[in-house]
C-alpha cells in the first residue's frame, strides 16, 4: 500500500473507539497528546549536539534514581508533561525523572486517567548516536480520585501491569516509530516527516514463539543466579550443546531498541535479578519500563516475566520499584521460568578434583 494510503494514528484510534460505542474518546485524545510530545522529542533527539540547551542544564542533575540526568532527559520530561497536563484527560502523572507524582495544575480540568512514563529510555546512548525512545503506560485513576478530584498519591499508581488500558513506546532511530497497544493487539506507526503524521506501517505485530537470539549484559555474568547462568551457558554451547542449535547474542543497552528488535523478528531479553547489589531486586523500573513493555510484548503474543512469575501480575509496592525482567519469544521465556522453578542441581566435580585412591583411608 502506498504511504499516502496508509491510515494515520488518528484514523486508527477512531476505528478502535467504534468497538466501544459508549467510549468518551478521552483515551484517544490522551494517546494523541502523547504522540505529539513524542514528535517534539524526536526532533530534539535528531538535533543531537546542535540542540540549544540552557547552560544550567549542561552539567546534568541527579534524578530520583541516583543517576545523572542528561539535558535531553529533562527536556523530554517537560515535553510530555506540558503536552498532556492541559487537556482534561489526566488525574495525574508519574515519571522516572520525578520523585513524586505530578499534580495537574489547578487551572486545568482533571480527568480519569493516569499517565506513567520514562521520557527518554537509553539516554546514555545519545553520545554515540544509538537509538533511544520514550516509554508510556496509561492506567485508570481510582474511582475516588475521579469522583473527588483530589490530588493523586503514590498509592494511586501502584496497580499491576494487567490493569493498563494502553501502553507503548516511541523509537527515535533512523525513522521515528510509535508502537502502541490499546488492548487489541500491537500496531506500529512510522512518522511521515513530510506530513508530520504517524502512519500505520505495521498493522499486526507478532512475536515469534521460537527464536535463536538472546540479549543480556554478559559483563554481569559473575553475579547471575544459577538459572540464568544455566540458560545462557546452554545457548552459548550452540549446536553441540543441550539446545542443539546455534544462538546469536545481542546487547544494545537501550530497552526500547531491544524490545523493538524482538517485536520485529523475535528473541529474548534478560535483565535479571542478580547479586551485584543485594539491595536492588533488579535494575529496570516496574512501572515505567517493565509493565508497559511487558503489556506490548504480551499483546503481540510474547511473554514477559520476572523469571519467576508473570510480570503483569506483580503488585507494585513503590513508585520507583525495580525488578528483574525477562521478555520476548514465549517458548524461551517459559524455559527460563522453568529453570527458576527447578531445584538447583550441583555440577559434578571435574575429574582433577575427584576423590582418588591415593587419598582414601
Amino acid at each position: 500500500m502506498p504511504l499516502s494510503k496508509k491510515r494515520t494514528l488518528t484514523q486508527y484510534l477512531i476505528e478502535q473507539r467504534r468497538r466501544f460505542p459508549q467510549a468518551s474518546g478521552e483515551l484517544n485524545a490522551l494517546v494523541l497528546d502523547v504522540s505529539i510530545a513524542c514528535k517534539a522529542i524526536a526532533r530534539q533527539v535528531a538535533l543531537g549536539s546542535l540542540a540549544e540547551v540552557p547552560e544550567s542544564w549542561a552539567a546534568g542533575e541527579v534524578n530520583v534514581q541516583g543517576e545523572v540526568a542528561k539535558p535531553l532527559d529533562i527536556i523530554s520530561n517537560l515535553m510530555l508533561i506540558k503536552q498532556s497536563e492541559w487537556s482534561g484527560h489526566l488525574a495525574g502523572m508519574a515519571s522516572e525523572e520525578m520523585a513524586a507524582p505530578y499534580q495537574i495544575p489547578a487551572e486545568h480540568q482533571r480527568g480519569k486517567y493516569l499517565l506513567v512514563f520514562d521520557p527518554l529510555d537509553g539516554s546514555s546512548n545519545l553520545d554515540v548516536n544509538v537509538s533511544v525512545g520514550s516509554i508510556f503506560s496509561i492506567l485508570r485513576a481510582p474511582q475516588d480520585v475521579i469522583d473527588s478530584g483530589r490530588d493523586v498519591t503514590e498509592a494511586d499508581f501502584l496497580q499491576p501491569g494487567a490493569a493498563q488500558v494502553a501502553a507503548g513506546y516511541a523509537l527515535y532511530g533512523p525513522t521515528t516509530m510509535l508502537v502502541l497497544t490499546v488492548g487489541n493487539g500491537v500496531v506500529g506507526f512510522t512518522l511521515d516527516q513530510s506530513l508530520g503524521e504517524f502512519k500505520l506501517t505495521h498493522p499486526d505485530i507478532r512475536v515469534p514463539e521460537d527464536t535463536q537470539e538472546f540479549a543480556i549484559n554478559t559483563s554481569n555474568s559473575r553475579f547471575w543466579e544459577p538459572p540464568v547462568k544455566r540458560y545462557v551457558d546452554e545457548c552459548l554451547a550452540g549446536r553441540s550443546g543441550p539446545r542443539g542449535k546455534d544462538f546469536n547474542m545481542r546487547w544494545i543497552a537501550s530497552m526500547v531498541a531491544e524490545a523493538h528488535r524482538i517485536l520485529m523478528r523475535g528473541g529474548v531479553f534478560l535483565y535479571p535479578r542478580d547479586t551485584k547489589d543485594p539491595a536492588k531486586p533488579g535494575r529496570l523500573r516496574l512501572l515505567y519500563e517493565a509493565n508497559p513493555i511487558g503489556y506490548v510484548i504480551e499483546q503481540a503474543g510474547g511473554r514477559c516475566s520476572t523469571g519467576r512469575q508473570p510480570m503483569l501480575g506483580v503488585k507494585p509496592s513503590a513508585l520507583h520499584q525495580r525488578i528483574g525482567v525477562v521478555f520476548g519469544s514465549k517458548n524461551e521465556v517459559e524455559r527460563i521460568e522453568r529453570y527458576h522453578h527447578d531445584p538447583v542441581t550441583r555440577e559434578a566435580p571435574a575429574p582433577l578434583f575427584a576423590e582418588r585412591s591415593l587419598f582414601r583411608d
